[in-house]
């Protein structure tokens, strides 16, 4: 799950990592109070979107006074960002972050991924800061140092001063950049990251380190016990079929085909939208309705799919281990009717009470098509689409 840069600096202040005074508005009138309680004459103004490449955008502004900091406020309330990130639906700002300027003699990066290769957590630190991380390993891969950050979340004190060496830290911004880099890494670990970035990390004209912008991403697996960061959702950043399905404990992604899939397991979904490809068609979506899917996931299912315009066929593919055939069956013959499907609908299913699933379909005397196999189905389902 991402997070906003607001909560990710909220959640880095508790591990000693310093952030600039901000405060976070949802409205124009909210404003004046946000200026006057931290004392702004001047601003930077960030829109709060679940994507990088603001700036680029337009979504990232300098205010030089307080008349401007809300002209500049107004201006971005609402504003649409799209980009390579968002996707061409884009997504909308509903919330601006308002920071205390920092003067900024030098720019660093560091940050902390998990290393599916070397099956650990490590730490990403460049004396690059400011740009695209990728970028520079894809340029200058002398520029990057990745250390191993121990699974309680602590870093070897020889790898602190290393990286304070590779940073060219010395003094006291060696203390507080390792400091730094410590609670980092803390956090990480203690928030079951996927993916933590401080960039950029500044220091500044007094000697001071900042962290000026902040992402945060949290394995999904880990929210049960995420509870304070699990409620940092956000609907608003995600399209209104992602948030339906959030909501009913379904997993989909938008794709940009017109045969709309729905199954049980990812790895059978997966398969099922390979074969469709290879049949000729082009999957609308992934839809995973889970393992032991009822009757009203099954038509939440439908909706979502449905709501897709580009939608012009239906595959449904079961394989009931922990489901059953016969309850799944149900479940489409109802939404089928409620909704009234008025595209084809293919339905493939093997497994537990299958022919009791297969009986139930035949004679609901619906248009639904039905298959014996993967491969029938999918054919059956680029034909109607054809047809």
């Amino acid at each position: 799950m991402n997070t906003h840069e607001y909560q990710a600096k909220q959640l880095l202040k508790k591990f000693g990592i310093p952030v600039p005074d901000f405060a976070v508005i949802s409205q124009v009138s909210e404003v004046d109070l946000a200026v006057q309680k931290l004392g702004l004459s001047e601003a930077v103004i960030k829109i709060q979107v679940h994507a990088g490449g603001r700036g680029k955008a337009g979504g990232v502004k300098f205010a030089k006074s307080a008349k401007e900091i809300k002209g500049i406020c107004e201006e971005l309330l609402g504003m649409k960002m799209c980009n390579e990130q968002t996707g061409p639906g884009g997504v909308v700002a509903h919330q601006l972050i308002l920071s205390r300027p920092v003067s900024i003699k030098k720019e660093y990066y560091v940050g902390a991924i998990i290393d599916r290769q070397k099956a650990q957590p490590i730490l990403i630190a460049s004396a690059e800061g400011g740009m695209e991380i990728e970028e520079i390993a894809e340029k200058h891969p002398e520029k990057i140092l990745t250390l191993p950050i121990g699974l309680d979340g602590k870093m070897r004190s020889y790898h602190l001063l290393r990286i304070a060496k590779f940073m060219g830290w010395q003094g006291d911004v060696a203390k507080e950049g390792t400091k730094v880099v410590a609670g980092l890494a803390k956090a990480f670990m203690e928030y079951d990251g996927s993916l933590l970035e401080i960039n950029p990390l500044v220091l500044d004209d007094g000697g001071k380190i900042w962290a000026l912008d902040a992402k945060f991403s949290i394995d999904d697996n880990a929210l049960y016990r995420q509870k304070e960061i699990a409620a940092f959702y956000d609907p608003t950043q995600y399209s209104p079929s992602e948030a339906s399905a959030k909501e009913h404990d379904l997993a989909y992604i938008a794709l940009d085909g017109n045969i709309g899939c729905m199954v049980n397991g990812a790895g059978l979904a997966m398969a099922t939208m390979d074969i469709i490809q290879f049949y000729g068609g082009k999957p609308a979506n992934f839809l995973d309705v889970g393992g032991g899917a009822s009757k009203e996931k099954v038509a939440e299912g439908f909706k979502i799919i449905l709501a897709d315009p580009e939608v012009r066929a239906i595959f449904v593919n079961i394989f009931g281990g922990i489901m059953n055939c016969g309850t799944l069956a149900e479940g489409i013959i109802a939404a089928a009717k409620d909704l009234d499907i008025s595209v084809p609908l293919v339905v493939r299913m093997e497994g537990t009470n299958v022919e009791e699933g297969k009986r139930l379909l035949k004679e609901s005397h619906l248009s639904i098509i039905t298959a014996d196999s993967l491969s029938e189905g999918a054919q059956k389902a680029v034909a109607a689409l054809k047809g």
